[in-house]
């Protein structure tokens, strides 16, 4: 049976329902993602400058290095567009290798900061391997649910293998201590395999096992534990496990609707830690209140669902697999970012994707967007021309 082009539509007429190309789709992507970079430079700024003078001696330190960042980001990401589809998924199982040979490594040579081991240090550059690993897993697991999408509803010779790889990337990744990105491969690699059609009663086996496992996590380790309590009740300790949330409620509540202005914010001058990383959306809540934050949630929901529109457009398996994969880890990360700053979830280390500042989750999150519209163009021109199996 001859596949539909996705690119014909048929004209809109009234009472039907307005459909965009896949083109169009990746034209609005490329646009959220432009305005969130645009936003993110602000608020890091913003909140950072203080820090960085009192620091560095130069309000602008932060903020150069945030955009330098982003330029190489660009950059890479220019390069990824301008490979073969093909080679990319060519060099899936060697890039994983890579990943989990470098998280070795971190365990191993990685600079420790805060009792957490997750980078290495060269010179004036911080390497993270756990972006990449993230990246690494998704590509490898859209190879592997292509080839085996017809045995996959098997638990031994279909299930079976991803689960191993992906328990060995993210524990490797437990281990530097990182819950919040063990927990994002976590739930990406449960949604690819959804997406795949693997069987709902083993998926929902994995789910209970998986909550029984963070309940443990969570128990086991005192830091854990003392940050649920803070969760739970954070003004059990107000100047200590709790001061932190507390100060991100408090940014919340002086934004209101309208905000304090671009640069007017209090919580930024010591009172918010991590205010241009981890907790950024409660500045932006706080600049440019209700109004604002709500918009910048908006950008990340449409580009969600241009995201999975594009995924649904994909005639090329493993170009869908890639795209609800990056998809849904840009949109898990968005998502507790968020809980946490406003108290709906335990506190993590996880930045706000495009916004916060960062240097490897920026420059893999380009790479990640320049693979999904890859995946899309390749997709959408293989359904144009259909190939003969």
């Amino acid at each position: 049976m001859r596949l539909a082009n996705p690119r014909q539509r048929q004209p809109a007429v009234l009472g039907t329902k307005i459909t965009m190309s896949p083109k169009q789709l990746r034209q609005l992507m490329v646009v959220i993602v432009a305005v969130l970079l645009a936003i993110g430079a602000v608020a890091v700024y913003s909140s950072s400058a203080m820090v960085s003078e009192m620091t560095y001696g130069d309000t602008w330190h932060f903020i150069r290095t945030h955009l330098a960042a982003i330029f190489i980001g660009l950059v890479a990401a220019l390069g990824c567009l301008m490979l073969p589809f093909a080679r990319i998924r060519n060099v899936a199982a060697w890039l994983l290798l890579l990943s989990i040979g470098l998280l070795v490594l971190v365990l191993a040579f990685g600079q420790q900061v805060g009792g957490a081991q997750r980078w290495f240090r060269l010179g004036p550059i911080s390497i993270q391997p756990s972006e990449l690993a993230k990246l690494a897993l998704i590509v490898y697991l859209s190879d592997y649910l292509a080839r085996k999408h017809t045995v996959i509803r098997d638990m031994w010779r279909g299930l079976l293998p991803p689960l191993v790889v992906s328990g060995l990337a993210a524990g490797l990744v437990l281990i530097q201590p990182d819950l919040g990105t063990a927990l994002v491969m976590v739930c990406v690699c449960l949604l690819m395999l959804a997406v795949a059609n693997a069987d709902a009663r083993h998926l929902l086996v994995l789910v209970a096992v998986g909550m029984i496992g963070l309940v443990v996590l969570i128990a086991a380790a005192e830091y854990r534990r003392r940050r649920m309590l803070a969760f739970l009740d954070p003004w059990q300790d107000p100047q200590g496990i709790g001061y932190q949330i507390i100060q991100s409620y408090c940014a919340l509540a002086r934004g209101g609707w309208v905000g304090v202005g671009i640069g007017a914010s209090l919580q930024k001058l010591f009172y918010l830690p991590s205010a241009h990383t981890d907790f950024v959306f409660a500045i932006i809540a706080e600049e440019l209140g209700l109004f604002g934050s709500a918009a910048v949630l908006t950008l990340f929901t449409l580009f969600v669902a241009c995201g999975l529109r594009l995924a649904m457009l994909t005639d090329d398996l493993f170009g869908k697999y890639l795209v609800c994969g990056i998809v849904g880890m840009l949109g898990f990360e968005a998502m507790i970012n968020v809980g946490v700053v406003t108290g709906m979830l335990p506190t993590k280390g996880l930045p706000l994707p495009f916004i916060s500042y960062g240097g490897t989750s920026m420059v893999m999150n380009l790479i990640a967007c320049a693979l999904v519209f890859q995946a899309s163009r390749y997709g959408e021109r293989r359904t144009a021309h259909p190939i003969s199996q």
